[in-house]
């Protein structure tokens, strides 16, 4: 039998939210250009149906598809910063934790007895 995928059946309820929001955020930026859906997926080079999709949210619609409108609508640009390990702050604390934890030099063990 094969394995459900979680993730695309119960997603965390902030991933679901999140990709509904930017569906939401992509069919107004679409509409704001006066754009059908067709227009959009000819220009991406896909089927209406994956634009109406990501449009809606669905968790199944992959990310390529996502990026693609983003770039249709001129606002890939915010992306860049998505991920961004200079940006990362929790990332970089723990960083500089475990830096400070190698820097401390080793006592020498005392063969003194």
């Amino acid at each position: 039998m094969a394995k459900k995928n979680t993730l695309t059946e119960a997603p965390p309820y902030t991933v679901e939210q999140a990709i509904k929001r930017l569906g939401a955020n992509l069919r107004t930026a679409r509409l704001r250009r006066n754009l059908t859906i067709e227009n959009v997926a000819e220009k991406i080079g896909t089927g209406p149906r994956a634009v109406s999709d990501a449009e809606q949210g669905k968790i199944t619609t992959g990310i390529a598809v996502y990026t693609a409108l983003l770039w249709t609508h001129d606002l890939l640009g915010p992306m860049s910063d998505l991920a961004d390990p200079a940006l990362d702050e929790e990332g970089l604390a723990l960083s500089m934790l475990r830096e400070r934890a190698r820097s401390h030099e080793t006592e020498e063990l005392d063969s003194d007895f």
